[in-house]
C-alpha cells in the first residue's frame, strides 16, 4: 500500500498549455503577438505555441478565451474573391499564361477555384508567393 502512496505522490499531473485568443477577433483580421495568451488548460487539437499564430489570418472568428486551432488560421490572403489573377500552366516545354478570376481567398499555398477569363472554364490552382495560380500537373 506504501509504493501506491509514493507512486500517487510522485506522478503529478502533466501541465500543458492552450493559445487562447485575448479579445474577439474578426476573421479576415492579421493576428499580433498581443492577439493571443496561453492558458492553462489542456485541449486537445489546439495550438500551444503564440509563435505559430503571429503574423497569420483568423479564417474565422476567434471568440476571446476560447482555444484556437490550426485550422482556425491561415496564411495571409493575397487574392481575394473576383480578383483578376495570372493562371499558369506549364508541363515539359509547354507554358500558358493567361488571366482568371478568383472564386474565392486564400494566402500563399492556398488552393482556389479560378474562372478562366477567356474560355470562362472553372479550374482549381495553387496560389504561388508571386500571386500567380499555378494548375495542372505541377500545382
Amino acid at each position: 500500500m506504501r509504493w501506491v502512496l509514493a507512486l500517487l505522490l510522485l506522478t503529478g499531473v502533466a501541465q500543458a498549455e492552450t493559445l487562447v485568443a485575448t479579445r474577439t477577433i474578426r476573421a479576415q483580421a492579421i493576428l499580433a503577438p498581443g492577439d493571443v495568451t496561453l492558458s492553462d488548460a489542456n485541449v486537445a487539437g489546439a495550438l500551444d505555441d503564440p509563435l505559430l499564430a503571429s503574423g497569420m489570418e483568423a479564417r474565422v472568428t476567434l471568440y476571446a478565451g476560447r482555444p484556437i486551432r490550426g485550422e482556425d488560421l491561415g496564411p495571409p490572403a493575397i487574392i481575394d474573391r473576383n480578383q483578376v489573377v495570372s493562371l499558369a500552366y506549364a508541363t515539359g516545354p509547354l507554358s500558358i499564361l493567361t488571366e482568371g478570376r478568383a472564386l474565392g481567398r486564400g494566402g500563399v499555398g492556398d488552393v482556389v477555384r479560378v474562372m478562366n477569363l477567356t474560355s470562362r472554364t472553372t479550374v482549381t490552382g495553387r496560389i504561388g508567393a508571386n500571386g500567380v495560380v499555378s494548375v495542372g500537373p505541377q500545382q
